[in-house]
């Protein structure tokens, strides 16, 4: 069955890639979390260095570690962690090296849930498919629940079919919520990203899922909490 209401959190953190991920992808419902009362953190792996938009000589990295920052005052984020492994080749790092870093803030911010992007990385990014495992491993190790942000899988073949993308989308069976979120604040925190903020596809994004969000439990072996707020 799907619900409509977010499982019940204390602390949670998110697991992500890139300067953006947390806004682009998971600003609505990090929102979300924090108006029920849930403390938000986020540790990302890489500073975005890679990143093709920009179109000045700044140095990007320490563009996009600025705007990381901006974008999650904005989102009301309480702790951030940015690390500096280098954007395109996460996936060459030891996972055991990425996960001592991810359960090591999630020791110190107490998270009870986990948040990432779906398996697949929502657009087959390889950095974002290695933060998704770190996030897996930790459930796997530890207990702690892991919620996968997805789109659907409508919402994939047309933004596939309009931009040639590589989107990965989930059918509505496999959508364990289906939250309404307000997605004034996200849009801020996107504003905070001016160097990446121009995606169209993005834009495009935002405008098919309206305002829902589809999540999913990671791996059939993650604690459901019972109690739903």
């Amino acid at each position: 069955m799907t619900s409509s209401a977010l499982p019940t959190a204390k602390s949670v953190l998110v697991v992500c890639a890139h300067p953006d991920d947390e806004s682009f992808g998971l600003g609505a419902v990090l929102t979300e979390f924090a108006s029920q009362g849930a403390r938000t953190s986020v540790l990302c792996f890489t500073r975005g260095e890679a990143s093709t938009l920009h179109v000045n000589d700044d140095d990007l990295a320490t563009v996009r570690s600025l705007e990381f920052a901006r974008a999650a005052a904005v989102l009301g984020v309480s702790r951030t962690g940015l690390l500096g492994y280098p954007d395109g080749h996460l996936s060459d790092q030891p996972l055991s090296e990425l996960t001592a870093h991810a359960m090591q803030m999630a020791e110190e911010v107490e998270a009870d849930l986990l948040l990432t992007f779906d398996e697949g990385g929502i657009t087959g990014h390889p950095d974002h498919v290695r933060a998704t495992q770190v996030a897996q491993v930790l459930a796997t190790t530890h207990g702690v629940p892991v919620l996968a942000w997805l789109i659907a899988d409508g919402v994939a073949e047309t933004l596939n079919h309009e931009f040639g993308a590589t989107f990965v989308g989930r059918s509505d069976d496999q959508h364990d919520f289906r939250v309404e979120v307000d997605r004034t604040t996200q849009s801020e925190a996107i504003d905070c990203h001016e160097s990446q903020s121009l995606n169209p596809v993005l834009r495009r994004r935002l405008e098919l899922s309206g305002d829902l969000e589809p999540l999913r439990w990671l791996t059939s072996t993650t604690p459901r909490p019972s109690r739903m707020i």
